[in-house]
C-alpha cells in the first residue's frame, strides 16, 4: 500500500494525460482535453493536531515523505526548495526568477504536509488581481502597467507550520496616574502660569488566559517576509486533510524553517502578545516595572500548504517581487518609485504646512 500511494497519479481517462488541480472549478482536469479526472480526494478526513513537546523529541519516519512521486530543486541564488512533479523540468526559479538551479538530494525525507488550503483563485483572476494592483500604486512610474508583465505568474504552495497553545498569564507592573500642578515662570518680563505634568505611581497587578489558535509561521525562505504579512492571514479554518490531488501540477516549496526554529519563533510571538495583552489591562496613564510569568499548555501543530501567486519581475535594472494569496486574493508586492511623483507628494506636503502655519499666525 505504501508503494501505491507513493506513485500515486492522476491520469486523465480521455487522452492519458496527467490532471491538474484546477482552482476555478476546484477539481482534479486534464490541462490538455479538459477532462475532468474521476479520482476523488480525501475530503473527509480529519485535519490532525500534533503534541509539540512529543514531537520535538523526535518525528516518526512514518510522518516523513511524500504521499505521491516527487523530486527537488535548490536554486543557489535564493536557496528555495522546490518540489517538483518527475515529469516537470524546472528552468528557472519560482521564486527569484535564477537559473541557477540544482538537484537537491535530502538524507532524510521531510515531515510530510498532513493539512492543506488548495488553491481557489485560478491563473487568469490573478493577473487581473495584480494588474489592478498596479492601478493602485500612486507612486509607482506610469509606464509600470505595460512595462510589468504579468504571463509570468506562477502558482506555488508554501510550507506553514501552525502552533496552538493555552496561555495563562500573571502580570506585576507599577501604573502611572498623571496629574498636574500650576507653575509660574517669567518669560518675556511677564509673570505667566502653566501645567506641570507629574506621575503618581502605584502597584497593580493581574492575570489573563487566552487560546492561540493556528498561529502561522511560515517555513518559506524564497519569499522576503514582509511581503508574506501584507498576504495573511489564511483561512484556516478551511484546511483540508493533504491529498496528492491537490498539489497535482503545482510547485511545492519544501520547508527550510525546521519545527524547532519555528517553534521558537511562535513562542516569541505568542510571549510578545502575551506581554501587550497584559499591557491592556494595566490601569492608569502609564505604566513601569512590568514583569509577566506565562504558563504554557496544550501545545499543539500541524505542517500544512497554503496557496500563493507569484510575480518576479524586472523594471529597468532592477527586479520585484509580488505575491497574492491563493486563498483570499490579498496582494503585496514591491514596486519602483517615480522620482517626479515622490517629489510632488513632498511639495505637496510642505505647501499644506505653510499654509497651515500661516492661518495660525494671522489668528
Amino acid at each position: 500500500m505504501a508503494e501505491t500511494n507513493a506513485q500515486q497519479k492522476f491520469t486523465c481517462p480521455a487522452c492519458g494525460g496527467e490532471a491538474n488541480w484546477n482552482p476555478a472549478q476546484q477539481r482534479l482536469v486534464c490541462p490538455f482535453c479538459g477532462t475532468e479526472s474521476p479520482a476523488k480526494l480525501d475530503a473527509g478526513g480529519a485535519v490532525v493536531e500534533h503534541d509539540l513537546g512529543v514531537a520535538l523529541r523526535g518525528i516518526a519516519d512514518d510522518k516523513c515523505g511524500w504521499v505521491a512521486e516527487k523530486r527537488q530543486v535548490r536554486c543557489q541564488s535564493c536557496n528555495a526548495i522546490s518540489v517538483l512533479d518527475p515529469k516537470r523540468q524546472a528552468q528557472n526559479c519560482e521564486f527569484c526568477g535564477s537559473a541557477q538551479i540544482v538537484a537537491y538530494e535530502e538524507t532524510k525525507p521531510a515531515f510530510r504536509p498532513e493539512s492543506i488550503l488548495p488553491f481557489r483563485i485560478g491563473e487568469s483572476d490573478a493577473r487581473e488581481r495584480i494588474r489592478a494592483w498596479y492601478g493602485k500604486l500612486w507612486l509607482a512610474p506610469s509606464a509600470l502597467k505595460q512595462k510589468a508583465l504579468t504571463d509570468t505568474v506562477r502558482g506555488v504552495y508554501l510550507p506553514y507550520w501552525t502552533f496552538d497553545a493555552r496561555v495563562d498569564a500573571a502580570w506585576t507592573a507599577e501604573a502611572g496616574r498623571y496629574y498636574y500642578t500650576p507653575e509660574t515662570y517669567i518669560e518675556g518680563g511677564q509673570t505667566r502660569t502653566r501645567q506641570v505634568q507629574h506621575t503618581r505611581w502605584e502597584p497593580a497587578a493581574g492575570r489573563l488566559q487566552h487560546f492561540f489558535d493556528d498561529d502561522l509561521v511560515c517555513a518559506s525562505v524564497g519569499i522576503h517576509p514582509g511581503l508574506l504579512r501584507a498576504i495573511e492571514p489564511f483561512p484556516t479554518t478551511e484546511i483540508k486533510p493533504y491529498d496528492a490531488g491537490y498539489v497535482a501540477g503545482w510547485i511545492v516549496e519544501r520547508y527550510q524553517i525546521d519545527l524547532v526554529a519555528a517553534a521558537q519563533r511562535a513562542r516569541d510571538a505568542m510571549d510578545a502578545k502575551v506581554r501587550q495583552m497584559c499591557v491592556a489591562q494595566i490601569p492608569g496613564d502609564t505604566y513601569r516595572n512590568l514583569q509577566v510569568r506565562a504558563d504554557y499548555a496544550g501545545q499543539t501543530f500541524k505542517h500544512i500548504l497554503a496557496p500563493v501567486w507569484l510575480l518576479s519581475y524586472n523594471y529597468g535594472a532592477r527586479t520585484f517581487q509580488c505575491v497574492m494569496n491563493g486563498v483570499t486574493g490579498a496582494v503585496g508586492g514591491e514596486y519602483p518609485k517615480s522620482g517626479w511623483k515622490i517629489a510632488l507628494l513632498v511639495l505637496a506636503i510642505i505647501i499644506g504646512v505653510v499654509i497651515v502655519m500661516s492661518l495660525g499666525s494671522g489668528r
